[in-house]
């Protein structure tokens, strides 16, 4: 009499583990800036984002901040590994990229974040590197130069 309860507890749980399963994996879904942005809002609460761009493939953003700082987001999973660039701790190649639509970032902080990472167009690939030198940063430092 026993067997017949025990055979159906596993028959129960086999079937309850297979629902659960399929239910995680519908809940799974891919990483979108919606995403990259509340993560990022989570790890920076201070920072507020002024705009963002995503690479081709999505698994990266980067983002430009409200005081001319810029941020950094990996798709790790079903979230992101948030990162905020400190000035000068980063080096852009773009002669790895492919039609100008690519930029090869190092990281000297985080060199694990380091790649080649591909945007949709060159205008973006563009306004991306000129987040990373800090040449578009309207709080700079820099003195000027008077003419003459």
């Amino acid at each position: 009499m026993v067997w017949p309860v025990v055979i159906i507890c596993i028959l129960l749980a086999a079937v309850f583990y297979v629902r659960m399963k399929a239910r995680a994996d519908k809940d799974r879904r891919e990483p979108d800036a919606g995403l990259a942005i509340l993560d990022f809002g989570r790890a920076f609460p201070e920072e507020a984002i002024r705009a963002i761009h995503a690479t081709v493939d999505e698994k990266a953003y980067f983002v430009r901040l409200h005081d001319g700082k810029v941020g950094f987001m990996a798709a790790h999973g079903n979230h992101f590994i948030c990162h905020l660039i400190a000035a000068g701790k980063v080096s852009v190649d773009v002669s790895h990229a492919r039609s100008g639509q690519g930029l090869k970032v190092h990281f000297a902080d985080f060199s694990h974040l380091d790649g080649v990472y591909a945007f949709a167009s060159p205008e973006i690939a563009a306004e991306v590197s000129l987040w990373l030198l800090d040449s578009f940063n309207p709080h700079s430092d820099a003195k000027a130069v008077p003419a003459g």
